[in-house]
């Protein structure tokens, strides 16, 4: 639509200067803007600068054709869903053919009825108004999609959607990272709520793009504690790396936002990451789904994110060992972590490449 609304802007594209003076009288007498191009070259240089929802392209026009005007736009994928209205003297059948396989949506045949004209121009409006809908109501579910994992991840998604988005999950290896507010509770309570929600969402503000950046999968937010995981829904050879790069940068990230905050010093940030084999996929029906990971993988990064203490990252051994001699570690003690029959040695993330 033109910018003066719900006007719509139709480009006339004629050689004969009568013809296309006509035109436009006819279209702007209902009320379209109309703009007016006298050759190809012409055309294809007011497309690019106005935008407009039709062309109506004359088909026989020196030093370039509508045929290759039409062949023009369509190779073009910023121009290749406007609609292009044909109009010609020339009666053959093998005509109306050629300009329909050029890429003209339909075609009229000089002399016209201006009836006729204007029927055509309108049902071809109704259907570019229809697509353009469509496109920014998928452009919306871009970036809600978006919101929740990378953009590579989420072109994945659109490109095959029945494969990405059915009910089951497959068995992968993953990483699982838990990232918790450490004293949010106690400090929430002395706050009005919608004080604490704007400080909340400032600081997911600050450590969400951080998943997204590592190639993560933003899983959910629990309250003021943060799920993803690293290696699905497409898994990578470096999701184990990605995935500790971005634990790593979460911890400077929230180091950086308490010096510029100071009435966040109070807070900290505890980590838990762990890689393993888990089922990961969308969890409910068909209505109303969640993807997610489960299994002992996301329970024991739970667990250590349970136990890392302000400013530490706890990594399970199938993690240390993955990236072994890529980043510097510490052992702990074995611990018996709840749910888990055996004490489990974590380590703590000192440094990385």
């Amino acid at each position: 639509m033109s910018s003066s609304g719900d006007v719509s802007r139709v480009l006339v594209v004629d050689d004969n200067r009568q013809s296309n003076e006509m035109v436009q009288s006819l279209l702007r007498g209902e009320g379209y803007e109309v703009i007016a191009a006298f050759s190809g070259p012409e055309a294809l240089e007011k497309v690019n600068r106005t935008a407009p929802d039709l062309i109506l392209l004359d088909a026989m026009m020196p030093s370039m054709t509508g045929f290759e005007v039409a062949r023009t736009l369509r190779a073009d994928p910023g121009n290749c869903f406007c609609p292009i209205l044909m109009l010609t003297a020339l009666h053959e059948l093998q005509d109306k053919v050629r300009g329909l396989e050029a890429g003209a949506d339909d075609f009229l045949t000089k002399p016209f009825h201006a009836v006729e004209l204007l029927a055509r121009v309108r049902s071809l409006l109704r259907i570019k108004k229809l697509h353009d809908e469509v496109e920014a109501k998928n452009a919306l579910l871009e970036r809600i999609l978006m919101r929740y994992i990378s953009k590579e991840v989420a072109l994945q998604i659109i490109d095959d959607p029945e494969q990405r988005l059915k009910l089951g999950g497959e068995v992968g290896v993953v990483s699982v990272l838990f990232a918790d507010i450490r004293g949010f509770t106690p400090f929430s309570e002395s706050r009005k709520a919608r004080e604490v929600i704007l400080i909340l969402n400032k600081i997911f503000g600050y450590l969400t793009p951080l998943v997204f950046t590592y190639q993560g999968t933003l899983d959910k937010y629990l309250g003021d504690a943060i799920m993803a995981l690293y290696g699905a829904p497409l898994a990578s050879a470096d999701s184990v790396k990605n995935a500790v790069h971005s634990a790593w940068m979460m911890q400077k990230s929230f180091a950086a936002l308490r010096t510029e905050y100071p009435e966040l010093h109070e807070l900290g940030l505890g980590i838990g990451l762990c890689t393993g084999e888990a089922i990961v996929g969308n969890v409910g029906t068909n209505q109303f789904m969640d993807y997610t990971v489960i299994g002992n993988i996301p329970n024991l990064a739970k667990r250590l994110q349970e136990h890392a203490s302000v400013g530490q990252i706890l990594i399970d051994e199938e993690t240390n060992l993955y990236l072994q001699g890529q980043i510097e570690t510490a052992a702990l003690a074995p611990f018996h972590y709840k749910g888990f029959s055996h004490p489990i040695t974590a380590y703590s993330v000192l440094s990385i490449e």
